[in-house]
């Protein structure tokens, strides 16, 4: 069971678990007291997809308006030709054998790894040490492409990348607690609205059922739908 602090509970005890508006639930968020750092704002979106069926999965990427408030750390997979403009764009390792072998014996540090479809043929050796990590490039969400160095581009200024797990929720984080509200707002609006337009065609009945918002150590708000 996770323990919750003395501040937690006593701002989950002034939370009303009816849903709000968005912009009342970013005006909450905001009014939770800091805490020793600057706390992620996370969206959390519970979807009517049967997470076993393959055409119900709901994945992808996103640009948010705003970023995210952080820099990732980005490596490439392409071609040595494309070495060089895949560092100018914010690659901290790029190149093929080499990394594919660094990879391999365990390197890590890396939130992002970027593909050109060239290589994927030696990329996808790394299957088993990137997929439980999240971090096997996928055309799915855009890590796999032609265009190396827009990629790496957007996700080292902070893309966001996001899937489905097990209960066909959707998390996503889509700022900092100190983010302005308008900004924060509109970044929650761009993620949601994104969701909607990639809704699976054999999706049955309610799409949405919930949504919420919530920082890194405060309690999540319902968000109207």
């Amino acid at each position: 069971m996770t323990l919750r602090s003395k501040r937690y509970k006593k701002e989950a005890e002034h939370l009303s678990q009816d849903p709000v508006s968005l912009s009342q639930a970013v005006n909450k968020i905001k009014s939770f007291k800091s805490v020793k750092f600057d706390q992620s704002v996370e969206c959390v979106v519970q979807l009517g997809i049967d997470p076993k069926q393959a055409d119900q999965l709901v994945r992808g990427s996103i640009s948010l308006p705003h970023g995210v408030g952080k820099q990732k750390k980005v490596i490439a997979f392409c071609e040595d030709s494309e070495a060089e403009s895949a560092r100018a764009a914010g690659a901290i390792e790029a190149g093929c054998d080499d990394l594919v072998k660094k990879v391999s014996d365990g390197w890590m540090d890396f939130d992002v790894a970027i593909a050109s479809p060239k290589v994927m043929g030696k990329v996808g050796k790394l299957g088993r040490v990137l997929g439980p990590q999240g971090k096997m490039p996928s055309p799915k969400n855009g890590t796999v492409t032609g265009d190396i160095a827009t990629a790496v581009s957007e996700f080292a200024a902070g893309k966001v990348e996001f899937r489905n797990d097990a209960g066909g929720n959707v998390h996503a984080v889509v700022g900092k607690q100190s983010f302005e509200p308008q900004k924060l707002q509109e970044n929650i609006e761009a993620f949601i609205s994104h969701i909607k337009k990639i809704k699976p065609s054999t999706t049955k009945g309610a799409y949405i059922k919930k949504i919420c918002v919530s920082a890194t150590m405060s309690p999540s708000v319902v968000v109207e739908c």
